[in-house]
């Protein structure tokens, strides 16, 4: 069940309403005394406090870990946080946004319970448990930080919480992760976001997740990438910190609607697998090499342009591409370091571009993509390009002989009520847009008065890779609505569409981590047929 918290952002009516009307959107007017010890998922009540066994071992060929492989172990459902307790029982983040397997990191907490107890739970599918108990520490000490303040230059909420405790994650498998953070006194309960990143991706379907996007709608402490204390643009954040908590779902920022169902989804489709982030790719130049598709999740909004380098030039080089939502590389941003650590502050003055000192020393304006100075419309890459916000349309098939549609049983002209919004995407070749293109679903929309549609499209480029764009903000999250596993999305959201969109999600992960998909699925362009223009 969606939770009233999640209902809020999964709109993101509040912030976005703040940016954009319907048109297409444009430029805004210490060591550790704890030593940390494995938990066992595999052992009966392994989520009760002192549970202990060996943590599994390394990848093996499948991208799993082994010795056994770790999608075939049993989970523990009760990772879920159902009572929260009050604000400022317990939150806490982590000094990384993500680690190698190996690697420490600091986990900074504030809580006025005399201690807490941390678990780590990977994310995946565990026979519908989505979530196993990877290492759990009890009674560490707790102590109430230092309220946060704000820089007056860029009204950054700053913590500056000291380090609570140090984690080592040797032998905890690669994947996406959330902490949770228990304060022992009952009073409180949260999450704290990780991903246990991949070294290589040869040969695997990359999950790279959006922590900066989740960062630019985090609103703790009263400032966002959007708001304020006043509200809207005008006392909203220039940038903002990983160095804080999240407020969104009880501190795991958006990686519960927008993400979390397609890491179950990939996981019990048994796929070689790989795990990053955003940052990490911006990061490393050669880190997508080999890997057979790159997903970009529910809500992927924020990019730095050496990120967006290096997801095209993977698919230059043959990887596959699938834009699992909408509103993707929309914003350009630069990653600047923080006091705990390189690329933990995310620099976005959109319309204030003018204002921005690095901007002033020779940096890319971080502004949207599409506009200038430096103007690189986000459709050259993905095929479709953003045109809206807020809609709430059916979701309606064209061409339902594609081979994304196989196995679904639908018609032309099948409507799936609620399945196109919040934000969506269509095809316009008043941008750079790649051919072969095809549409595959296009659905009429109506925002503010304006008619448009929103596409799903799909093209294929001379390297082979393909590109899969789903057109609307609400596909991950409709991997919920009612399926395995039970559950259900928001928005109205049926089983019917919930179940179309599992299978096509199906149908495209295999195809594209099989290869290039352009050589067993081109594209056949039919934009004429659609929009009735060449």
């Amino acid at each position: 069940m969606v939770e009233p918290s999640r209902r809020r952002i999964l709109g993101l009516g509040l912030m976005a309403a703040a940016v954009t009307s319907c048109g297409p959107r444009r430029p805004d007017p210490a060591a550790d005394p704890h030593p940390s010890t494995p938990a066992a998922a595999s052992a009966p009540g392994a989520s009760s406090p002192g549970a202990t066994a060996p943590a599994t071992g390394g990848p093996v060929a499948d991208g799993h870990t082994g010795p056994t492989s770790e999608r075939s172990l049993p989970g523990n459902p009760d990772w879920e946080i159902t009572d929260p307790g009050p604000d400022g029982a317990i939150e806490g983040f982590a000094d990384r946004v993500s680690v190698l397997p190996g690697e420490s990191f600091g986990l900074h907490v504030s809580t006025p319970a005399a201690a807490f107890t941390v678990s780590a739970y990977r994310m995946g599918w565990y026979d519908g448990a989505r979530a196993r108990l990877v290492w759990r520490r009890e009674h560490v000490p707790g102590g109430k930080q230092a309220a946060p303040h704000v820089d007056p230059a860029t009204r950054t909420v700053l913590t500056g919480w000291q380090r609570t405790l140090a984690v080592d994650t040797a032998g905890w498998p690669e994947g996406a992760y959330l902490l949770r953070l228990d304060a022992e006194d009952g009073s409180g309960r949260r999450y704290v976001p990780l991903t246990v990143r991949s070294a290589s991706t040869a040969g695997r379907t990359v999950i790279m997740s959006a922590p900066a996007t989740w960062q630019a709608y985090n609103e703790w402490g009263g400032y966002s990438l959007y708001n304020g204390p006043t509200g809207g643009l005008a006392t909203r954040s220039l940038q903002v910190v990983f160095d804080r908590p999240y407020d969104y779902d009880h501190g795991a920022g958006l990686f519960l609607v927008y993400e979390a169902p397609l890491v179950a989804l990939a996981e019990r489709l048994g796929l070689p697998l790989a795990y990053t982030t955003g940052i990490d790719v911006a990061r490393e130049p050669g880190l997508l090499t080999g890997a057979s598709a790159v997903l970009s999740l529910g809500h992927d909004e924020y990019w730095s342009p050496e990120q967006r380098a290096n997801v095209v030039a993977a698919r230059d080089a043959g990887t596959n591409l699938a834009i699992l939502g909408a509103n993707c590389c929309f914003r350009r941003v630069r990653f600047e370091p923080t006091e705990l650590g390189p690329d933990r502050s995310v620099v976005c003055y959109k319309d204030a571009w003018a204002q921005d000192p690095g901007h002033r020393s020779g940096a890319p304006a971080t502004t949207d993509f599409r506009v200038g100075p430096g103007a690189d419309p986000e459709s050259s890459m993905l095929g479709v390009i953003y045109d809206g916000y807020p809609v709430d349309a059916p979701y309606v098939v064209t061409s339902p002989g594609h081979w994304a549609f196989e196995g679904t049983g639908v018609a032309a002209g099948a409507s799936f009520p609620h399945l196109v919004g919040v934000e969506y995407d269509r095809v316009d070749t008043g941008f750079p847009t790649p051919r072969p293109i095809e549409v595959i679903a296009h659905s009429p929309v109506v925002c503010d008065g304006r008619r448009s549609h929103s596409d799903t499209a799909y093209h294929t480029v001379p390297s082979g890779a393909g590109v899969f764009a789903t057109g609307t903000m609400r596909w991950v999250e409709a991997l919920e609505a009612r399926g395995p596993g039970g559950g259900k999305a928001d928005h109205g959201i049926d089983s019917h569409a919930g179940d179309l969109v599992r299978q096509v999600t199906e149908n495209v992960l295999r195809a594209f981590a099989a290869g290039p998909a352009g050589r067993t699925h081109p594209a056949q362009d039919n934009l004429a047929a659609v929009y009735g223009t060449a």
